[in-house]
């Protein structure tokens, strides 16, 4: 089953989408689809999405609105924005979830030493 959001960016006024960007999620890219004389699209495999953040002012959250911050490993979008959407929390969800399963798959997964304090203080290693 394949599972596809396809969401604009909107105004925050009534939040209207006369803008022309468009994003696309799937389970396995996300892409910006921007421009309306000269296109730019531009994807971020899932496997690259390293940590997302949800942020709604409160003006967005007076229209039903979110932006989803990506941050990423992608040379162009270190900082993927993905501004002023509906369901946004659902996407973020989306995307917190297929980003891991596709680092799995891809066996990219980076394993953290965030210091548990097991092995000692670096001062006891000398």
């Amino acid at each position: 089953m394949s599972v596809e959001f396809v969401e604009k960016k909107r105004w925050l006024f009534l939040g209207l989408p006369f803008t022309f960007t468009r994003y696309v999620i799937k389970e396995d890219m996300i892409t910006v689809d921007t421009g309306v004389f000269t296109k730019v699209e531009n994807d971020c495999y899932m496997y690259k999405v390293q940590d997302v953040e949800h942020t709604a002012s409160i003006w967005e959250r007076m229209v039903g609105l979110g932006t989803i911050v990506c941050y990423t490993g992608d040379t162009t979008h270190p900082k993927l924005l993905i501004e002023h959407i509906r369901n946004s929390k659902a996407i973020k969800e989306f995307i917190l979830k297929e980003s891991e399963e596709a680092r799995l798959k891809r066996r990219t997964v980076n394993m953290l030493d965030i210091g548990s304090g097991e092995m000692g203080d670096i001062d006891d290693l000398q």
